[in-house]
């Protein structure tokens, strides 16, 4: 049996599993369990199963998942989400589209500091929906609006997104996180233009202005998210100055949520209890993911098939642009029915070494492979904050999947951006870790 064929035949393995409703991370052990009986020299499959998961698991870069996941956790109990609206509403007056900006800029402040797609929309969504909706603005626009910006979370760091890929490909967790920065502002900035160019075109779909506020007024209501703020200029300084690696950022993160949750009022023993429970079922699910894809990961490395499929894209003469277009149309299509986590961790071990042989720098590729899971998060019929936002609002999912859709594309012009000027990615990471 060739290469491609054995890697075929454990694919097909995977999908049946998957489609019969197996757990991910039990049908990846699986899949590796069969990859290793094409081995040969009699390696024994189970020792190689306990000692992968214990090497993998046992890890201090791994540290970083639950702490991050507990801050946001922290965070999304407090009356963060409540203030945000109404700190960030009397800046935007001024601007074609006025409070949908503020969608943009709450996904993206609360993302910085939670980690998590679902948590930044629910959160934002809970706040901002009912207050949009009371002013009169386009339902579809303040939703699709929200699918998008919610896909932040993911992208600005910290991510848990982005640890778990750093984790998986073995490359710096400090420069994938470095690597997101500006992206996340290119999406921002691509959002906020739609919305600008949209309110320009459909003028009676927007209310008119609030009553202007005074300079004093305005700081009145920003006030509650300097802790905010000062939590996310702490990571963002540490990591880039040096100062503390991922992990103690993240030990710092948690340590600052717990002092805005403090200095806001809602620290009860009820929400750190919710928040400790919340993250360790998190935590344990994509502890237990990961566990699984190292197992294949080490058993596909056995059998040899990524080096025989780097080979194989190799030989199809693929120029770098082509390969990226043809791996963009293939996570679309797994978004479609696996979320953000599932989809690295089923592909990176196939997809490292093509990415390798054509010359794609890692941590490029770890922002490039977000980018296409927000895409995911907003492709029905599965995307987790169409989820979210059909729960919201109360639309249909396709109503929903249908204000969102060009958001999608803006995500879309996002990957083609930064694969044709990757400098935008890779220009922090750079300056930070000079050679």
């Amino acid at each position: 049996m060739s290469m491609i064929e054995m890697a075929g035949l454990i694919l097909l393995l995977l999908a049946i599993l998957l489609t019969g409703g197996v757990w991910i991370a039990i049908s990846l052990m699986a899949c590796g369990w069969v990859g290793m009986q094409f081995v040969g020299g009699g390696i024994p499959a189970g020792s190689v199963l306990a000692t992968t998961i214990w090497g993998n698991s046992a890890s201090w870069t791994l540290a970083a998942l639950p702490l991050f996941i507990w801050m946001g956790e922290i965070l999304f109990r407090t009356r963060l989400s409540e203030e945000m609206f109404r700190g960030l509403a009397p800046w935007l007056n001024w601007l074609p589209g006025r409070l949908m900006h503020v969608n943009v800029l709450a996904c993206g402040i609360f993302g910085s500091v939670s980690g998590s797609s679902a948590a930044t929309c629910a959160t934002v969504a809970k706040i901002a929906l009912p207050e949009l909706k009371k002013r009169g603005y386009d339902e579809m626009v303040s939703l699709g609006s929200l699918a998008g910006a919610g896909t932040l979370g993911i992208l600005i760091p910290p991510s848990i997104t982005m640890v778990v890929y750093a984790v998986a490909a073995n490359v710096s967790i400090i420069q994938v996180f470095l690597a997101g920065f500006l992206p996340g502002l290119l999406v921002m900035a691509l959002y906020s233009g739609y919305i600008v160019v949209w309110s320009i075109m459909n003028p009676d779909k927007t209310p008119p202005a609030d009553p202007p506020m005074s300079f004093r007024e305005k700081m009145r209501e920003t006030a509650n998210l300097i802790p905010c703020l000062l939590l996310i200029m702490l990571v963002f300084v540490s990591l880039l100055l040096g100062w503390a690696t991922a992990t103690e950022c993240a030990a710092w993160g948690v340590l600052g949520s717990f002092g805005v949750a403090w200095w806001s009022g809602s620290l009860t023993w009820k929400a750190f209890k919710d928040s400790v429970m919340g993250t360790t079922r998190v935590t344990c699910m994509i502890m237990l993911i990961l566990a699984g894809a190292s197992f294949m990961s080490t058993s596909m490395a056995y059998t040899g098939i990524p080096v025989a499929l780097a080979g194989w894209v190799d030989g199809l003469n693929l120029s770098p642009f082509a390969l990226i277009a043809a791996l963009t149309v293939m996570y679309i299509i797994l978004g479609t029915a696996l979320d953000g986590i599932s989809m690295i961790v089923l592909t990176t071990a196939v997809v490292i070494p093509m990415v390798k042989t054509a010359g794609f720098d890692l941590v490029w590729f770890g922002i490039f492979l977000v980018l296409v899971v927000e895409m995911a998060e907003v492709s029905p019929p599965v995307g987790f904050n169409l989820f979210v936002l059909q729960t919201m609002s109360g639309k249909d999912s396709n109503t929903v999947a249908l204000a969102a859709l060009p958001f999608f594309f803006l995500l879309a012009a996002a990957v083609a951006i930064i694969t044709v000027f990757p400098q935008i990615v890779m220009v922090l990471p750079e300056y930070a870790f000079p050679g």
